[in-house]
């Protein structure tokens, strides 16, 4: 994966100084004030860092720690006079989390009246300092402190597991941007991951499962894992001391698989079918309400307590389908015996008797926004994901909430529309969608206000498999959120941010981050003009930058064209572009070769789908290692368009499929997936134009790509046609399993 190289970013803040003499021209968050000061401060391997109190000495050696792994500049905590060097102070009276930083032309002193805000001003220094080359802060005095109590990130390490090593860089990360919430989702329908001494079946079973594979297809290597408590207990410690509070989740009552299949006596007697568990989506199974779950269940949170110190534990709470309730005779009985009228009160009772064995620990329950549902306990915290209403409503009825909002704050879908990104979530949550987010929603009184905690993005690992697509698909868009929830709204300026966006993910290389360049790359969109046999090109980036081009092979520089308006290029033509800041190119360039084959070609995602219910692009499951294709479908409605296709000439039809399992749990939703029936065992892919209840023009037998498990190419001649018209892509089956997707469609011209 492309990555923010050293070389590259000094040629882009050498190439506008102006730019980078100012004070906060590499802050990242903004800072609430800035005031530039006469003088320059140099460090050294002399530097001495002053600190006295125990919080000083932790945020100077965290200060200390961060410059050298990123600039190799190793300082001494300790000695020196007063006055010289960095000093870390301490004084009353400062809110939590903020600080005071002076940068003089003979030091710099941070002052503040926690470790987080040392901490902070110990970041907002170092930021100061890597600004530039040879480790140089201008002089500036900076009064700071975060809009929002609660900016977090939420790493779901049930779907997919991720190394200690990772999650603990995962930290640094947020750390560096003053993010302070780590949510960490453990347990779910697909793992447990959190090591429990008494119920020791919980890891053996449920923390493994098969990957789900099309029929015939080869059997895919297990895959899981889970978190020791000694490694627990050395992440919890690490987060410590980055001024990050864990923040851990223990689902249920639904989500609750992975429990159910090591203990089913936790369940409410159905028996899960083998291999369910590597099912994605909304599963039926729940836990029931016997007084032994519950001494199951506060017998896990006592260990999960002992863990993890933080004030919060998150509960879930979220999709309990409350079908096997209904059809359990011993929980209606239970039910009619407490009283309770419905299986909605149900799940409140539920909630309410874990929010009171949390509050005896002396800790607070947070919840998704469902729990809202029924009544919760006096001190539950809402997480708002269903939209912003549940944190609407749980303020206004005196709770405090959590912003978290899908799709704008879901990091698990796609951040552009390119065939490079990884699997995800089909719709697209760009950068500045994140940044144009507000968190305080403006419906509230400035009472209510005071209940928004703050704002929380999540990454779901369904579709994420590996470390690497996790840290591209958060990051750059986490730095965002980090903005959103610390600095003051009147200072967002999306274009003012991404200019400091790039020394940051520069700085986070240096700590192991390759992020995302999407927001970077230009995208071209073109339209073919079969006549003249030209194609118009259109391109822009996410970051709205300067483009800049070149038609003849070679790298684009600064003195190579600047984008400005459509380009009319004769075929064949082979396109470079890439965004600039200033005079420097920024990763992430768009190389395309338009010929007579490309511009009468499109991969899924250059073809619509003819609708969205549940639009997911996924990865194929062969082969089993290396590289697979990625497909974007509806799997609700397997269907796509190739807008106005250039009919002219063509002879014959390409496309490219993959055949996929249908492994998702959507209930009822199972029902609405139609196919046309098949004229052959396998199914045919129909080609119809003028839209998909128009002319069928082409059938594609799809039994010779049976017996492959990756992708394969499809042929069919079709009678010759003039002028363009939208062809629709659909296939005949008895049944949603397995799925057919497209990769690519590719018009064939006569010789």
């Amino acid at each position: 994966m492309p990555r923010f190289a050293v070389p590259a970013l000094l040629a882009i803040w050498l190439s506008a100084p102006a730019l980078a003499q100012e004070p906060t021209a590499a802050l990242l968050p903004m800072p609430q004030s800035v005031v530039a000061q006469q003088g320059r401060f140099t460090v050294s391997a002399r530097t001495a860092i002053l600190a006295y109190s125990d919080d000083e000495r932790r945020a100077a050696q965290r200060f200390a720690d961060l410059l050298g792994r990123t600039t190799n500049t190793r300082l001494v905590t300790g000695g020196g006079a007063a006055g010289a060097g960095i000093a870390f102070r301490t004084a009353a009276g400062m809110r939590t989390e903020s600080y005071r930083l002076e940068v003089t032309a003979n030091g710099a002193t941070i002052t503040a009246s926690d470790f987080a805000g040392l901490f902070y001003g110990g970041v907002t220094l170092w930021q100061l300092l890597t600004a530039r080359p040879g480790l140089t802060a201008e002089a500036v005095i900076i009064e700071d402190g975060p809009r929002f109590g609660w900016r977090g990130l939420m790493l779901d390490s049930a779907r997919h597991f991720q190394s200690p090593e990772f999650v603990m860089r995962l930290i640094d990360w947020m750390a560096a941007n003053k993010l302070n919430r780590f949510h960490w989702h453990l347990t779910d329908d697909q793992g447990w991951r959190i090591q429990i001494n008494r119920y020791p079946r919980l890891t053996e079973i449920g923390a493994w499962r098969t990957p789900a594979s099309a029929p015939d297809a080869p059997t895919l290597p297990q895959t899981g894992g889970y978190y020791t408590q000694d490694q627990i207990r050395e992440i919890v410690a690490y987060a410590r001391e980055r001024a990050i509070e864990i923040v851990p989740e223990i689902d249920m009552p639904g989500h609750a698989l992975a429990a159910v299949r090591a203990y089913p006596e936790l369940g409410t007697g159905v028996e899960p079918p083998s291999g369910i568990e590597s099912d994605w989506g909304v599963f039926p199974y729940l836990y029931n309400v016997e007084d032994g779950t519950f001494i199951f269940l506060e017998n896990v949170l006592d260990e999960v307590l002992a863990l993890f110190p933080g004030r919060y534990i998150h509960i879930g709470g979220d999709e309990a389908v409350k079908d096997q309730w209904r059809a359990s005779p011993q929980v209606q009985a239970r039910m009619r015996a407490l009283g309770i009228a419905d299986e909605a009160a149900l799940q409140s009772w539920f909630m309410a008797r874990i929010g009171r064995f949390l509050d005896t620990r002396g800790r607070r329950l947070i919840g998704w926004d469902e729990i809202l549902e029924g009544g919760i306990p006096a001190s539950a915290t809402i997480m708002s994901w269903r939209g912003i209403d549940g944190a609407v409503h749980a303020a206004r009825a005196g709770h405090d909430a959590v912003l978290s909002p899908a799709p704008v704050l879901y990091l698990n879908h796609r951040q552009a529309g390119g065939p490079e990104e990884p699997p995800g979530r089909g719709q697209i949550v760009s950068l500045a969608d994140v940044y144009a987010f507000d968190p305080a929603p403006t419906s509230l009184t400035p009472a209510e206000q005071e209940h928004i905690l703050g704002l929380q993005a999540n990454m779901w690992t369904e579709h994420a498999r590996t470390e690497e697509r996790v840290a591209s698909m958060m990051f750059p868009r986490a730095l965002a959120v980090a903005e959103l929830g610390w600095s003051p709204r009147a200072s967002h300026d999306y274009a003012g941010f991404v200019r400091r966006l790039v020394p940051q993910l520069e700085r986070l290389g240096s700590l192991g981050l390759q992020p995302s360049v999407s927001a970077f790359r230009p995208v071209a969109a073109e339209r073919f003009d079969p006549a003249a046999n030209r194609v118009a090109v259109t391109l822009s980036n996410q970051a709205e930058t300067d483009v800049r081009y070149t038609l003849d092979g070679s790298m684009p520089t600064a003195a190579s064209p600047l984008y400005a308006a459509p380009l009319d290029l004769a075929l064949p033509t082979r396109l470079r572009a890439a965004g600039f800041l200033g005079t420097g190119a920024l990763p992430g360039e768009l190389d395309h070769s338009f010929d007579s084959a490309s511009v009468r070609r499109r991969d899924d995602t250059q073809l619509e789908l003819c609708s969205e219910n549940i639009a997911l692009s996924l990865e194929d499951d062969a082969p089993a290692e290396g590289e697979r294709a990625v497909f974007l479908t509806d799997i609700q409605n397997p269907c796509w368009i190739y807008e106005d296709a250039p009919l002219d000439g063509v002879t014959a039809i390409e496309i490219d499929v993959g055949q996929i399992p249908f492994n998702f749990q959507i209930g009822r939703d199972i029902e609405r997936i139609r196919f046309r029936p098949p004229a052959t065992p396998a199914g045919e892919m129909e080609v119809r134009a003028g839209g998909c209840e128009g002319e069928r023009i082409a059938v594609l037998p799809l039994g010779s790509a049976v017996g492959n498990p990756a992708v394969t190419r499809l042929r069919v001649p079709i009678a010759a046609r003039r002028g363009q018209a939208d062809l629709c892509f659909t296939y005949t089956a008895n049944g949603p399993n397995p799925m057919w997707a497209i990769d690519a469609v590719q018009l064939v011209p006569g010789s």
